[in-house]
C-alpha cells in the first residue's frame, strides 16, 4: 500500500466524490425503507392484540434506525465533499453574534448562559459564512450536551499577531485525557447517538481556511476549544479549493444536520 504522504490530492479529491456518490446512493435507499416503514407503522397503529402491539414496537425500532441511517449518511457527506471555499472579509463578531442568536432559546431551556467576550481590535478573517457556521454551531452544540445541568457558555474573541482567535469555553463535565488523542479522528465517539463526524468535519473546514483548532479541558471543570485564523489582509480574499462541509440550510451552519453534535 503506498505512503499516504505520497498519494495526490487529485486521487483524494476522485475518493472523496466516488464515496459521496455511494453514500448518497445508499441515503436515498434509506429514506424508500423509512418511508415504506412510516406507511406499516400506520396499519398497525391502533394494535389491538399483543402480537399487533410487538410488531408495532418493532417497526418503531427500525424507523429509529433508519433516521439513525440517514443522519450518519448526511454527515459522512458533509465531511467527504469537496467544494471551493466562497470565503470573503467578514467580522468575526457578526459571525457569532449570529450563531448566538439562533442557539439562545434553546440554551435558555437547559439553563445555559452564552456569552461573547470580542476584543475591540478584532480585523476581519476571510471565512465562508456558512461552513464557519457550521463548525462554530457544532462546537457550542457539544459544550451544550456537555452541560446537562446547566452551565455557562463563553466565547472569547482575541487577536494575536496575525492571527484572530476564537475560545469556545464550557463549565461541563470534560474529557477524559486518554480520549484526547482521539477526539478529532472520524467516526470516533463517545457518545451512544454520536457518529462521530462532527469534530472530524469542524477540523476539516477550519483547515480548509488556513486555520488551526485546538483542545484543553479538564474533567468536572470543563472545556475549550481555540480556533486560530489568518486575519484577512485582502478585500474578497480566498483560498481556493480545499475539502470541506456541503451545502448549508438557511439557519446557521445547516442546524438540521449538525442538530447531534459530535
Amino acid at each position: 500500500m503506498p505512503d499516504s504522504a505520497n498519494v495526490p490530492p487529485s486521487q483524494y479529491t476522485e475518493l472523496a466524490e466516488l464515496a459521496g456518490g455511494f453514500i448518497h446512493e445508499i441515503k436515498n435507499r434509506v429514506n424508500a425503507l423509512s418511508l415504506n416503514i412510516q406507511l406499516l407503522a400506520e396499519d398497525f397503529e391502533n394494535a389491538q392484540t399483543p402480537r399487533e402491539r410487538r410488531a408495532l414496537d418493532r417497526i418503531t425500532r427500525l424507523s429509529t434506525e433508519c433516521q439513525k441511517l440517514v443522519d450518519l449518511a448526511s454527515d459522512f457527506l458533509r465531511f467527504a465533499r469537496v467544494r471551493e471555499l466562497q470565503a470573503e472579509p467578514i467580522s468575526l463578531d457578526e459571525v457569532v453574534s449570529r450563531v448566538i442568536d439562533f442557539l439562545t432559546p434553546t440554551a435558555r431551556q437547559q439553563k445555559i448562559e452564552i456569552r461573547w467576550y470580542p476584543a475591540s481590535d478584532l480585523p476581519l478573517v476571510s471565512l465562508d459564512r456558512d461552513l464557519f457556521e457550521h463548525c462554530l454551531l457544532n462546537l457550542m452544540l457539544n459544550a451544550e450536551q456537555a452541560m446537562p445541568d446547566g452551565g455557562t457558555l463563553t466565547l472569547v474573541g482575541s487577536r494575536v499577531g496575525a492571527e484572530v482567535c476564537l475560545d469556545v469555553i464550557d463549565t461541563g463535565v470534560g474529557i477524559p485525557p486518554e480520549n484526547m488523542p482521539q477526539l478529532f479522528r472520524p467516526f470516533y465517539t463517545t457518545k451512544s447517538n454520536g457518529h462521530g463526524l462532527g469534530l472530524a468535519t469542524t477540523r476539516k473546514i477550519i483547515l480548509a481556511h488556513g486555520g488551526t483548532i485546538g483542545v484543553q479541558s479538564e474533567p468536572g471543570r470543563g472545556t475549550k476549544f481555540t480556533i486560530r485564523l489568518p486575519a484577512a489582509t485582502e478585500p474578497g480574499e480566498s483560498r481556493g479549493p480545499a475539502e470541506a462541509g456541503g451545502s448549508a440550510a438557511a439557519t446557521p451552519g445547516g442546524a438540521a444536520a449538525a442538530a447531534g453534535g459530535e
